[in-house]
C-alpha cells in the first residue's frame, strides 16, 4: 500500500493549509485573548479565560495567500538566515570527511562484537542528530552498516534499525539540535537552547529504550535466522564506500568541531547568546573547520555555499509555515483556535494537556515531516495554548520535539526514511513491524517525561 502512494510535497501541503487557513478566517468566529508580559519575561502570554468575540470582521482577500508568503519569509529571516549559515557550516564539515570519518571509524571499532555495535552506533548517531541535526549525512553509511550487520549473522533491518533509532531518538530528545529545539523555541519567544540540561538527562534512558529494542530483535534473528522480519525476501547489498581515513587533519577539525559546541553552550548560559551570536559562531566554525581541513578558502566557500543551498527549501517551509501563522493572525482566529484546542485540553489538567499536546504534534509530522516547518506551523498555536491551559512553554517545546523527532522513524512521508529503506531494500509494511512497537515504548516514556517536566516546573 505504502509502496505506491504518493504523497504531495511538502510545499504543497503547506500551501493547502495556507488555503485552509483563509477559509478559517471566514468561517469561524473572529476573537482573541488578552496579553501580559510578566516581569522579567522575554514574551508576551495569554491570559487564560480572557477570550472575547470580536464584534468587527475582518476580512482578507484571496490575494493573502500570495503577499503573506513574502511577508512570513521577511518575518522570520532572523531563522532563516540561521538556518542557511548552519547548512553553510554542516556542508564544510561533510566536506573536510570529519563526519564519515568519525562515524565510520567508531563502527569498524564496533566490528564482531554486535551488541557493542548496536549500543555505540545508536548512540552515536543520536548524539549527532541531537548536537548539530545530522540526518541525510547517514545515508551513505547504511552500506558499511549492512556489510557489518549481516557478518554478524544479523539482517539488514537490525542495520537500518540502528541509523533510523539513533536518528529518531537524537531529534525527539535533541538537547542542541538548530533545526528543531532553536527554532520551536525561537517562535515560542524562549532563550536558544535553554532548557538542555532536562532534555540531556532525558538521552541516555531514551537512548536505552531504543538499544534494548534493536538488540532484542538483532538477537532473535542471530538465534534463529528465520525469525527475520525478511525472511523470504532477496537480500540486497550494494557495494560498500571506500573507507574515509580518520586521520590528524580530520581529528583536528573534529576537536575544533566539538570545542565550538561547547563555546555554543557557554555562550547562550554564560553570555546570553541569541540567533546573531550563534550564526556567527557557525561562520567561524566553517571558516576555521574548512582552512584546518585542508580544503581551502575557495574549496571552503564553494562547499560553505552548497551546504546552505540543500537547506533552501527548508528556509522556504519555515516561510510558508510561518505564513499560515500569519493568514490566522491577521484574520483574527488564531486565538479563535487556540480556545477552541484549550476547551478540551483544559478538561485534562495540565498533564494531560501536555500528553495530548504530543499527540497532536506526532500526527501533525506525517504531514508536515519537516522539523523546521511543523515548528513554524504548530508553535504559532501551541505557544499561547500552553499559556491557556496551564502548561509551560518550555513543555510544549517539549510535547513538540518528542511528536516530531519519533514520528520521523515511522511516518512514509519521511524523506530520509524512505531513502535508508530503499536502499536497503526493505518493504516498508516490514520496517512497520519492527518499529509500530517502539513507537508505543517511546510515546509511553515521552508522556511520563512531560509529565515530570511539570511536576519539577521545567521552563
Amino acid at each position: 500500500m505504502f509502496a505506491s502512494m504518493r504523497v504531495p510535497h511538502t510545499l504543497v501541503l503547506l500551501f493547502l493549509i495556507m488555503a485552509i487557513a483563509w477559509v478559517a478566517t471566514l468561517a469561524l468566529p473572529q476573537g482573541r485573548f488578552a496579553r501580559m508580559t510578566p516581569e522579567g519575561a522575554s514574551h508576551a502570554m495569554v491570559v487564560p479565560g480572557s477570550y472575547e468575540r470580536l464584534e468587527e470582521r475582518v476580512r482578507l482577500s484571496p490575494t493573502v495567500l500570495l503577499t503573506s508568503v513574502p511577508r512570513a519569509m521577511a518575518d522570520a529571516r532572523e531563522i532563516i538566515f540561521f538556518v542557511l549559515l548552519v547548512g553553510g557550516a554542516i556542508g564544510v564539515l561533510r566536506a573536510t570527511g570529519v563526519i564519515d570519518a568519525a562515524l565510520g571509524a567508531l563502527l569498524r571499532r564496533l566490528e564482531k562484537r554486535p551488541f557493542w555495535l548496536i549500543a555505540g552506533g545508536v548512540t552515536a548517531f543520536a548524539a549527532a542528530s541531537s548536537a548539530i541535526g545530522v540526518a541525510e549525512e547517514y545515508i551513505p553509511l547504511m552500506v558499511i552498516l549492512m556489510s557489518l550487520c549481516v557478518a554478524m549473522r544479523l539482517d539488514t533491518v537490525t542495520a537500518v534499525a540502528i541509523v533510523v533509532v539513533g536518528y529518531g531518538i537524537g531529534y525527539g530528545v535533541a538537547a542542541l539540535n538548530p533545526f528543531t529545539v532553536q527554532v520551536a523555541q525561537n517562535v515560542a519567544g524562549l532563550q536558544p537552547v535553554s532548557g538542555w540540561e532536562f532534555r540531556l538527562a532525558l538521552f541516555l534512558p531514551f537512548v536505552a529504550i531504543g538499544v534494548h529494542h534493536v538488540w532484542s530483535y538483532a538477537r532473535r534473528v542471530a538465534l534463529d535466522p528465520s525469525r527475520s522480519l525478511l525472511a523470504g525476501i532477496e537480500a540486497r547489498m550494494p557495494d560498500p564506500p571506500a573507507p574515509v581515513p580518520l586521520d590528524g587533519r580530520r581529528w583536528l577539525v573534529l576537536i575544533i568541531a566539538l570545542a565550538a559546541f561547547a563555546l555554543m553552550v557557554w555562550g547562550i548560559t554564560a553570555k546570553g547568546w541569541y540567533l546573531v551570536e550563534l550564526s556567527a559562531l557557525f561562520v567561524g566554525l566553517a571558516l576555521i573547520a574548512g582552512l584546518a581541513g585542508g580544503l581551502g578558502a575557495d574549496r571552503t566557500a564553494r562547499h560553505f555555499t552548497e551546504g546552505a543551498a540543500e537547506l533552501a527549501g527548508t528556509a522556504l517551509l519555515i516561510g510558508f509555515a510561518r505564513a499560515i501563522a500569519l493568514i490566522l493572525e491577521e484574520g483574527q482566529v488564531l486565538d479563535t483556535i487556540v480556545h477552541g484546542l484549550a476547551q478540551p485540553l483544559s478538561a485534562l489538567g495540565s498533564y494531560g494537556a501536555a500528553v495530548g499536546m504530543l499527540l497532536i504534534q506526532t500526527v501533525i509530522n506525517f504531514f508536515i515531516p519537516s522539523g523546521s516547518g511543523q515548528a513554524y506551523a504548530t508553535m504559532p498555536i501551541m505557544a499561547p495554548l500552553a499559556d491557556v491551559v496551564g502548561v509551560e512553554r518550555q513543555v510544549a517545546v517539549l510535547a513538540f520535539q518528542f511528536g516530531d523527532g519519533f514520528a520521523n522513524m515511522i511516518v512514509p512521508t519521511n524523506v530520509v526514511l524512505m531513502s535508508i529503506l530503499g536502499i536497503a531494500g526493505i518493504p516498508f509494511d516490514r520496517w512497520l513491524r519492527f518499529v509500530a512497537p517502539l513507537m508505543l515504548k517511546l510515546l509511553i516514556a515521552s508522556a511520563l517525561a512531560l509529565i515530570v517536566a511539570i511536576a519539577i516546573g521545567y521552563r
